[in-house]
């Protein structure tokens, strides 16, 4: 019998149960949020302060929703990193269906930005809401970025809750294994600089490829 369930309410116990996947802890295989990171100007610090300001100004007021999240915050994000420019594209809740070796157990869902280029899945964007914990998001993406066209070349992901941000790192091989970075908060001026970067650093690595 198959057993079909939405991404939100996948496991990472699931996950490596019916896939493989493995949380891999050499950090050395994720150096792209730490190494070679493009230094901001002026002008994009002063931008990104603005965003700070936005998401600290309408959350003293009451939790941001996940909407709010992808407004406030992310899209400013993307368009400071060049994403809504050529040569990427971009996609919103677009569907995803994975299933085990077995066929036995299905996962469906829709993911909430994809960034492409041509045909290959450059960045999948998880979002929730504030009063999620940012980790809540972990298991959806990396569920989300098992489907992805191109198994050969790696994928990378972003969990946002407008707070946080934790990029992610998946590699299939003879069998999938992720690497995610430290969670970086909006509240930290150096952390949200390098949340930028990071962006900017992955659409740099794929223009160069």
């Amino acid at each position: 019998m198959v057993q079909t369930i939405p991404a939100r309410e996948i496991s990472l116990y699931e996950l490596e149960e019916k896939f493989g996947l493995q949380l891999a802890t050499d950090t050395n295989l994720f150096t792209e949020w730490t190494e070679n990171l493009p230094t901001l100007t002026d002008g994009e610090k002063q931008a990104i302060a603005r965003v700070k300001s936005n998401y600290l100004n309408l959350s003293r007021h009451r939790l941001i929703s996940e909407e709010a999240v992808k407004m406030v915050v992310l899209s400013p994000l993307l368009d400071l990193a060049g994403f809504y420019q050529l040569p990427f594209d971009i996609e919103t809740e677009t569907s995803v269906e994975i299933s085990a070796e077995d066929e036995s157990f299905i996962v469906k869902g829709n993911i909430d930005v994809l960034i492409i280029q041509k045909r290959f899945w450059v960045l999948v964007i998880e979002s929730k809401s504030s009063k999620f914990d940012v980790m809540t998001a972990l298991p959806q993406a990396l569920a989300y970025m098992l489907d992805s066209p191109n198994p050969a070349q790696p994928t990378f992901g972003l969990l946002i809750n407008g707070r946080e941000f934790v990029f992610i790192k998946l590699i299939q091989q003879e069998y999938p294994w992720y690497v995610r970075s430290d969670a970086l908060s909006i509240e930290r001026d150096s952390e949200l600089h390098q949340v930028l970067s990071i962006l900017k650093r992955l659409g740099e690595l794929i223009r160069n490829s």
